[in-house]
């Protein structure tokens, strides 16, 4: 009897969830900027990490939010800030992890229970955050190899694979801009079987001939493509653009624009 009332109050507080969710806009008008709250998650409990963790500041992510400045005004958003990034409080659980069998039922009730985990794990910040992303962050001593990073565009989270090491600050904010945009909307834009950048939207310079190597990689796109066969991880956001696809897709640019 207990089990089966546990079973109904967990279901209603999902249904709860997805109610609170199925409300959000696919995509946002762009009358304001956003506010994105990150909560550090030491994963391992590593004393390294934390040691790391501790030296975190809002700081460390401004060159994110002056990147998307810098984005948007190529795209004449008239928005200076459309993205502001707060560091939240470090969170002690660890947000659940997607399933890998790629069921569709697992997929939805996994989303259902990182929006029940958000819900529950949202430490308050200056201002009620738009956007709350996750940021897993491990020992590269012992985790030299990250699993793919999670975003969802109904709730507006992220569940975001770091290194928890100064040496790859920089290297995290790209990992953390392209997470960001998916919960806007934006979708990959390389082939998720050989992590390739797909021509043409998947190119910062589409237009480039010869055509490799590129200088820059689409933010989406993930890599700079260097050959038919090579791409390379930007080691910073200067190296990454934000395409025209893109744009649109996250609603900075309409479809009568051209540039």
């Amino acid at each position: 009897m207990w089990k089966k009332i546990r079973i109904i109050v967990l279901l209603l507080i999902l249904a709860k969830v997805a109610q609170m969710t199925w409300l959000d806009k696919g995509a946002t008008e762009w009358k304001q900027g956003l506010y994105v709250a990150v909560y550090p998650v030491n994963v391992n409990n590593s004393p390294e990490v934390s040691a790391y963790l501790s030296s975190l500041s809002k700081d460390d992510f401004e060159p994110l939010a002056q990147y998307y400045s810098n984005e948007a005004e190529q795209y004449r958003l008239g928005i200076h800030r459309p993205i502001e990034l707060q560091l939240g409080a470090e969170v002690k659980n660890v947000p659940p992890a997607p399933p890998t069998d790629g069921n569709v039922f697992s997929t939805i009730i996994w989303s259902l229970k990182f929006r029940y985990f958000a819900w529950r794990n949202s430490p308050k910040v200056s201002v009620p955050p738009d956007i709350r992303l996750y940021l897993l962050y491990y020992d590269p001593a012992t985790h030299p190899q990250l699993s793919h990073s999670t975003a969802l565009n109904k709730g507006r989270i992220g569940r975001i694979n770091l290194f928890g090491d100064k040496r790859y600050a920089k290297q995290n904010l790209v990992i953390v801009g392209h997470e960001l945009l998916h919960t806007l909307n934006a979708t990959d834009k390389y082939d998720l079987s050989t992590n390739m950048p797909i021509y043409p939207d998947g190119f910062a310079e589409a237009d480039r001939s010869p055509r490799y190597p590129q200088a820059f990689a689409e933010l989406m796109g993930g890599r700079v493509p260097v050959s038919e066969a090579l791409a390379t991880i930007p080691d910073n956001l200067s190296r990454t653009i934000i395409g025209e696809k893109t744009a649109r897709e996250i609603g900075w640019l309409r479809e009568a624009q051209a540039y």
